[in-house]
C-alpha cells in the first residue's frame, strides 16, 4: 500500500514538473523569441501615419500632359485632445456650416476619443492655406496630405476615367486598401490602377496615453517612403480627341479612330461627355448624382458599351465572306428592282443603275446585291444546309472581332451580337431554318449588333488587307516603352488580300467615284479616303447615321467609325464628321471651315430634330 502511494506521489510530482516546464518554455517563447505581443503592446504607444503616393501622370501619344496631381488635404481630429475653441471661426475657415461642424465632431467622438479619424476630406489648397496659419489654435486637429487628380483641359473623360473612395467589398478583397483610400473607378484609372497607384509609405510616431505625439519612433528607422505611381503614355492624340469632341457637341453618338498598323486608338469620343474635373474632390458626390440623373446619360461610354445595328457598313463583311467562300467573284452581277424580292419578302433599296458588280454595289450600297450574296453563301452546295454554312459564315465574321470583346484595355467593353447556330434553332427548330429567314443580317440589320470600336476595328483590318492588332489605349508604361504583349499579337481574319482589295475598290468608289457614290460628301482633294455609309435602324426613333473609313488608301494611317444617333442617313452627318477627323489628323488643319462650322454648331435632339 505504501509503495502505491509513493508511486502516485512521484507521478503527480512529475506531472507538475512537466506542466511547469511547459509554462516556463511558453513564457520564454512569448517574452524572448516571439515578438507578437511586444509589438502589440508597442502599437498602443505608436501612431502610424500613412504617406499617400502621388498617382502616376497620364500623357497623350505626343507627350502632352493630360492628367496630373494637385495636393489635397484631409483634416484629421483626435476628439480627446481638443480644447474649447471658436467653432464659428473654424467652420468659416473650412467652408462648412456650424451645424455640419458639430455633426462631424459627433461622428468623430462616436468613432474614438483617442484615435484620429477624418474630420473633413480633401480640403482645397485655398482652404488649407487659410487653415494652416490658424491650426495652432486648435489642438487635436491636424492635416494629412494626399493628392487630387487635375486635368490640363476638359477632354477624354470616358478614356481617362475617375477615382473614387473604396468600399467594404474592395477593402475585404485587397489588403492594400484601407477605409478612406481611393481607387480607379473607370477608364484608364481603373484598367491601370496597379501601375498608377504607387505604394503607400508610413511614418511612425511615439504617442502618450492620450495619443499625443511625443516624437519619431526609433528615429525614423522603421518609416517607409511612399513610392509614386508610374506614368502612362496613352495612344490618344490629344488634339484629335479635342477636335472630335467639338464635332460631336450637342449630339449623341461616338467616334473611334485607330492607327491600323498598330491598333493604337487615336481618339475615342463618346457624346455627350462631361468635364472630368466634375468628379474630383468634395464636389464629386453631388456632381455624380447629377450626371447619373441626366437623361442623355453622359457617363455611358457609347464607344465601348453601345451595341447598334451596323447597317450598310456591314455589307463589306458580307461581300468578303461571299468572295472567300466562292459564292461570288468581283465580276458577279445582281439586278436590283428597287430592292430584293423573294416571294412575299421584299427588302427595299434606293434607285440606282442595275445590274451591278461588287465594287459598284458597295459604292451604291445596293441591298439586293448583298442579300443575294448572303443567300448564295448560305445555300452553297458545299454544305449540308444553311445552318452548317452559317457556322462557316459566322466564323469569318467573328475573326474580324465581332460577337465578342476585342480585349481593349478599358473597362466595360460589350460583346455586340453575332448569334450562334443554336440561337436560330431555338426559334425555328433544329436545323429547320433557311437563309431567307435571316436575310436581314446580310445588310447589318436583324440580329447583328456591333459596338463602334468593333466597327473601327473591322475597318482597320480591311485597311491592313486582312489582319488587325487588338485596339488599345496605353502605348507604354513609362517613357520609351512598348505596349503590352497581347497588343502586339497579329490577328489574321482568314480573308485573302486579293478579296479584300476587291472590297476596297468599292469603298474607294463610294467616296471618290462622283455623285454616284453614297459617300462622295467625304471626299478630299489631296487624300484618297475609302469608306462606306450606313443607316442603322433605330426602334426608338429616327435612324442612326453611320460611316466607316480609312485613309490614305495605300499605307493607311487612320481607320475610323462614326455613329451619330437619330441623325438619319450615313452621308448626312457621320460621313462629314469622319472626313473632317481624317483631314485634321493627316494634315494638321482643316480647310473646309464652312462644313466644320456647320457640324460643330449643329444640334441633333433625341427626336431627330436638327437645330
Amino acid at each position: 500500500m505504501k509503495d502505491r502511494f509513493v508511486n502516485r506521489r512521484y507521478f503527480i510530482t512529475g506531472l507538475i514538473i512537466v506542466a511547469a516546464s511547459v509554462l516556463v518554455i511558453k513564457l520564454f517563447f512569448i517574452q524572448v523569441i516571439d515578438e507578437t505581443y511586444r509589438i502589440s503592446a508597442e502599437n498602443n504607444a505608436h501612431r502610424y501615419v500613412t504617406q499617400f503616393p502621388a498617382r502616376g501622370l497620364i500623357y497623350d501619344r505626343n507627350g502632352k500632359l493630360l492628367v496630373y496631381n494637385q495636393a489635397a488635404y484631409d483634416l484629421m481630429v483626435i476628439p480627446g485632445q481638443t480644447e474649447s475653441f471658436d467653432t464659428v471661426h473654424l467652420s468659416s475657415l473650412l467652408g462648412i456650416t456650424v451645424e455640419s461642424f458639430r455633426e462631424r465632431m459627433k461622428v468623430a467622438r462616436g468613432f474614438s476619443k483617442y484615435t484620429p479619424s477624418v474630420f473633413l476630406k480633401m480640403l482645397s489648397s485655398e482652404n488649407y492655406a487659410l487653415l494652416q496659419e490658424e491650426l495652432y489654435r486648435y489642438p487635436g486637429f491636424f492635416v494629412q496630405t494626399r493628392t487630387l487628380r487635375k486635368y490640363v483641359e476638359p477632354i477624354a473623360s470616358h478614356v481617362l476615367g475617375y477615382v473614387g473612395e473604396v468600399d467594404d467589398k474592395i477593402i475585404k478583397s485587397d489588403q492594400y486598401y484601407k477605409s478612406g483610400d481611393y481607387i480607379g473607378v473607370s477608364g484608364i484609372e481603373k484598367s491601370y490602377e496597379t501601375e498608377l497607384r504607387g505604394e503607400k509609405g508610413v511614418t511612425i510616431y511615439l504617442v502618450d496615453v492620450h495619443n499625443r505625439i511625443k516624437g519619431s519612433y526609433a528615429e525614423g528607422k522603421y518609416d517607409t517612403v511612399a513610392v509614386p505611381g508610374k506614368d502612362l503614355y496613352s495612344t490618344i492624340d490629344g488634339d484629335l480627341q479635342r477636335y472630335g469632341e467639338a464635332l460631336m457637341a450637342n449630339k449623341s453618338g461616338s467616334i473611334v479612330a485607330i492607327e491600323p498598323s498598330t491598333g493604337e486608338i487615336l481618339a475615342l469620343v463618346s457624346a455627350p461627355n462631361y468635364d472630368p474635373s466634375l468628379l474630383v474632390g468634395r464636389i464629386r458626390s453631388d456632381n455624380f448624382t447629377k450626371l447619373q440623373a441626366d437623361t442623355l446619360n453622359p457617363l455611358f461610354n457609347r464607344a465601348l458599351m453601345a451595341s447598334y445595328p451596323p447597317g450598310s457598313t456591314f455589307k463589306m463583311m458580307t461581300g468578303m465572306v461571299g468572295l472567300q467562300e466562292g459564292a461570288i467573284n468581283p465580276s458577279t452581277r445582281f439586278s436590283c428592282s428597287m430592292g430584293y424580292h423573294a416571294g412575299s419578302l421584299t427588302i427595299g433599296c434606293h434607285s440606282h443603275s442595275s445590274p451591278l458588280d461588287l465594287a459598284n454595289a458597295i459604292s451604291n450600297s445596293c441591298n439586293s446585291y448583298f442579300c443575294n450574296t448572303f443567300r448564295y453563301t448560305l445555300e452553297s452546295s458545299k454544305y449540308s444546309g444553311a445552318p452548317e454554312a452559317y457556322d462557316y459564315w459566322r466564323g469569318y465574321v467573328t475573326a474580324f472581332g465581332f460577337g465578342s470583346r476585342l480585349g481593349v484595355d478599358l473597362p466595360g467593353e460589350l460583346n455586340g451580337n453575332i448569334p450562334t447556330h443554336a440561337y436560330f434553332d431555338r426559334y425555328y427548330g433544329k436545323d429547320r431554318w433557311k437563309a431567307l429567314m435571316i436575310i436581314s443580317m446580310a445588310i447589318g440589320q436583324g440580329e447583328v449588333g456591333a459596338t463602334p470600336i468593333q466597327m473601327a476595328n473591322m475597318t482597320a483590318a480591311i485597311a491592313n488587307r486582312g489582319y488587325f492588332y487588338t485596339p488599345h489605349i496605353i502605348r507604354s508604361i513609362g517613357p520609351g516603352g512598348t505596349s503590352a504583349e497581347p497588343f502586339r499579337v497579329r490577328h489574321d481574319t482568314g480573308i485573302s488580300q486579293e478579296n479584300i482589295e476587291s472590297v476596297i475598290k468599292g469603298m474607294e468608289m463610294a467616296v471618290n467615284g462622283g455623285a454616284g457614290g453614297t459617300a462622295h460628301i467625304a471626299a478630299l482633294d489631296s487624300i484618297t479616303i475609302c469608306g462606306k455609309t450606313g443607316t442603322a435602324q433605330n426602334p426608338h426613333g429616327k435612324a442612326h447615321s453611320v460611316f466607316v473609313a480609312f485613309a490614305p488608301k495605300e499605307n493607311p494611317r487612320i481607320a475610323i467609325a462614326v455613329y451619330v444617333e437619330n441623325a438619319g442617313a450615313g452621308a448626312t452627318i457621320a460621313a462629314p464628321v469622319a472626313s473632317l477627323m481624317i483631314e485634321k489628323y493627316l494634315t494638321g488643319k482643316v480647310k473646309r471651315t464652312d462644313r466644320e462650322s456647320y457640324i460643330m454648331n449643329l444640334e441633333i435632339r433625341p427626336d431627330g430634330q436638327k437645330h
